[in-house]
């Protein structure tokens, strides 16, 4: 904890005091780079002690919907240092103390989930996002869980970016499952009572659970970018789901039993260059 608190005091505060104003004016004036939030994330993941793995390839330069497992605020910082993405996240994220600013860095997109017509300027968002070649991560399970398997994928929620997009004038969207699996604390595998100080456990305060993740031990997390999909007018949302949620399951039922992912490589460790 002290070696963390001297990286954060004597080198992530000030890259951040000269990083937070210079990526300010650059989005201001419309020239956008996710250059400072890769590297903010980078050190995000030195300063939270997380290892970040990449199997696969994210999809890159066209419209893309990311649907993903979800297991701890952390994701965002884990998934924001490898890859240029917009995230969709509820209201509340956005006043947490750090995690808010990580997730601003890559221009989330906030929902309230107690207003209704949020929702649907969200999905708009979202859709003009995708329209303009970018990337969105969708949380499918509309929850966090523990990372031992995976809840149903929400179609509506892909109905709703389906047609979000095509408001937005994006015809066609690449959808790709990604696996989000917190593999080994301290270097040892995670077993099913790690998996508290890992998820964010609902009878737990926000507070409570930033503090055993500050203070606990290095984890290791893999990203597993599946196999992408074209969603277009025409597809069936709930089939679009059901084979995204099948893939997320089986990439993530392998890499907690520390097994191989068929059809994936490996590339170099994002956290060691350091996010390790």
């Amino acid at each position: 904890m002290i070696q963390r608190s001297l990286f954060f005091i004597c080198i992530y505060v000030p890259v951040m005091l000269i990083g937070i104003p210079v990526h300010w004016l650059m989005t201001r004036f419309g020239r956008y780079s996710p250059f400072l939030p890769h590297l903010f994330h980078r050190m995000g993941c030195i300063f939270l002690g997380m290892r970040v793995t990449v199997l696969g390839t994210p999809s890159t330069g066209r419209p893309t919907l990311l649907l993903s497992n979800h297991v701890s605020w952390t994701d965002i910082i884990a998934v924001g240092s490898v890859a240029d993405v917009t995230f969709v996240a509820k209201s509340e994220i956005k006043t947490w103390f750090f995690v808010g600013f990580m997730a601003s860095l890559q221009r989330t997109l906030y929902v309230d989930r107690k207003r209704r017509s949020d929702a649907h300027r969200a999905s708009k968002e979202m859709g003009e996002r995708m329209a303009s070649g970018g990337a969105v991560v969708l949380f499918a399970e509309g929850q966090s869980d523990v990372g031992t398997h995976v809840l149903p994928f929400r179609s509506a929620l892909i109905g709703a970016a389906q047609h979000a997009m095509q408001d937005a004038g994006a015809g066609e969207v690449m959808v790709q499952p990604l696996t989000i699996a917190y593999t080994k604390l301290q270097g040892l595998p995670v077993g099913r009572t790690d998996r508290s100080f890992i998820a964010w456990i609902k009878s737990k305060s926000v507070k409570q659970n930033i503090i055993e993740i500050l203070t606990g031990g290095t984890r290791e997390v893999t990203l597993a970018f599946g196999t992408p999909r074209l969603l277009d007018a025409d597809s069936d949302r709930k089939q679009v789901a059901r084979e995204a949620e099948t893939e997320v399951r089986r990439m993530l039922v392998a890499l907690n039993r520390g097994l191989p992912l068929p059809g994936t490589s490996p590339q170099k460790p994002a956290a060691q260059t350091e996010t390790a």
